[in-house]
């Protein structure tokens, strides 16, 4: 499983039918609920649950930007391959059921009494619509209708946050599922494909649906803000975030070392791209590599972005966000909601480090980091950058690090029969994003970035220079050589086989 743009997305065209969830409460039922929503006082919004953080200031900067008539838009989307005709109601049963499973997916989101409120429909009160769509005869025609279809449908204001559908074929069919994040994150796609194909198969051999519990997100946000709505700047959780801030010349936000081009409080369409950094072979040596100076891949591939970033030009000391997942080892593992915290990282890449060097570095940064993950971002970004904390976006340029093995999520070792790709975009931004993904044919790296000359320059570069980097370590044992990252002729880089990775019809 991997990421990668949709504008890249190879679908063998076919017949599209997409399920509109509805609620099938009466109109008695639906003005009921109302009137008990509007009893609700500001001590007290039980009758639509607190959204956590994530939530709270993602709908936030929605209506916001909604209000100046400029709005923001953004989604997450999952798509996976099924073998043989597709069984319609099947199908249609399994996503009901998915949708029911996880309450986060059955929210509505609201401004109630101060707070952003996010209500839950009954399950029982839910049903799926299937709407034939259209048929197409070639993939670029479908692949654009995907596309718009996706921007059109997903508004964080609106209710269902998600739209489900499939592109049916006489011998098979890719379904797709698009999110507002308001509902979940990268880590949930797994979940999405591992469920709702496990529901279809066994429904398909006449058997009940059978999963193991999966806790509802919004007992998770309950949990979070009940300890940590209370918390002033003066709270000694928050004493790492301080002092990495201090270290940064009080800026809360670690700047992107490397020329953009950019103005100042301005945001640009972006550039959406994604390519392979290692093959297998190569991945599997790059990891053992890392693990002998006692490093794991993740940590060898930040090592390896820091010392690009510092032969660009950037500084010696590394200083990134780097999302970090709050599932912990078992209670939220098979749940679908928005839980990742944002964490700063620093660390030496200075030159003449080699490779264990730099890698013992990020592994003590890592560790500082993690022994102070408790705060969550935004809270901590409220409370000590209230000033950007009022604006609808990142500053400037934001230094941002993510990385995920695909090969542990579950359903995994299906993967290959399923083929699910992850694919994320927003309208517009003002920096960068790299997303790195292992799966099993190799490490893959998705790039979201500002569409100016500068940037394409720059990301180029540094995404060439990571290639040649990675490959190095993986070949050679660590950096033999300077990283020349403006060579006189940067070598085209190897595009996405994506049309190789995606089943055929």
């Amino acid at each position: 499983m991997r990421q990668f743009p949709l504008e890249m997305h190879h679908v063998t065209p076919g017949r599209v039918v997409e399920w509109r969830l509805k609620c099938t409460a009466t109109d008695a039922e639906a003005d009921l609920r109302a009137d008990v929503r509007a009893q609700a006082d500001d001590q007290d919004v039980r009758a639509g649950r607190k959204a956590s953080f994530n939530q709270d200031k993602h709908f936030t900067v929605a209506e916001e930007s909604r209000a100046a008539d400029d709005p923001v838009a953004s989604w997450i989307a999952v798509t996976f391959e099924v073998s043989g005709p597709l069984d319609e109601p099947a199908l249609a049963q399994a996503l009901l059921a998915f949708v029911q499973r996880h309450e986060v997916l059955r929210c509505a989101f609201r401004r109630l009494a101060g707070e952003v409120a996010c209500e839950p429909f009954d399950p029982a009160e839910l049903a799926l619509d299937a709407e034939p769509v259209a048929a197409f005869d070639s993939s670029d025609l479908l692949r654009e209708f995907l596309v718009e279809r996706f921007k059109r449908s997903i508004d964080t204001l609106s209710w269902p946050l998600f739209i489900m559908g499939a592109v049916l074929r006489e011998d098979s069919a890719t379904v797709y599922l698009a999110f507002d994040h308001i509902v979940c994150d990268g880590m949930s796609m797994p979940i999405v494909v591992h469920e709702v194909l496990t529901a279809y198969e066994g429904l398909c051999r006449g058997e009940a649906i059978a999963l193991p519990p999966a806790p509802s997100y919004l007992d998770f946000a309950d949990e979070q803000r009940r300890r940590y709505l209370s918390i002033d700047a003066r709270d000694q959780r928050l004493d790492y975030w301080k002092s990495f801030i201090e270290r940064g010349g009080g800026e809360f936000f670690p700047r992107f070392p490397l020329d953009l081009g950019v103005e100042p409080d301005r945001m640009y369409p972006i550039v959406n791209e994604a390519s392979q950094l290692l093959d297998a072979s190569d991945a599997e040596v790059f990891e053992k590599t890392c693990l002998t100076v006692g490093g794991k891949p993740f940590m060898g591939v930040l090592a390896s972005v820091a010392v690009c970033l510092r032969e660009a030009g950037g500084p010696g000391v590394y200083r990134g966000l780097m999302p970090v997942s709050e599932r912990g080892r078992q209670t939220w593992t098979d749940s679908v909601g928005w839980f990742v915290n944002t964490m700063p990282i620093e660390f030496d890449a200075s030159p003449g480090r080699d490779f264990a060097t730099v890698m013992a570095g990020v592994r003590a940064g890592f560790g500082e980091m993690i022994g102070h993950i408790d705060v969550p971002f935004v809270r901590a970004w409220e409370l000590l950058a209230p000033e950007e904390f009022a604006a609808r976006s990142w500053p400037y340029p934001v230094n941002f690090f993510s990385y995920i093995d695909m090969r542990k999520c579950r359903g995994a070792e299906r993967h290959d029969e399923w083929r699910p790709t992850t694919h994320v975009w927003s309208a517009r931004a003002n920096g960068a994003c790299s997303w790195f993904q292992r799966d099993a044919d190799g490490l893959h790296m998705n790039s979201l970035y500002v569409d100016t000359p500068a940037a394409r320059r720059t990301m180029g570069d540094f995404q060439e220079a990571l290639r040649l980097t990675v490959r190095e370590i993986a070949r050679a044992g660590g950096f033999r050589r300077p990283v020349a990252l403006t060579p006189p002729r940067r070598p085209a880089r190897t595009p996405l086989d994506v049309a190789a990775y995606a089943r055929r019809g």
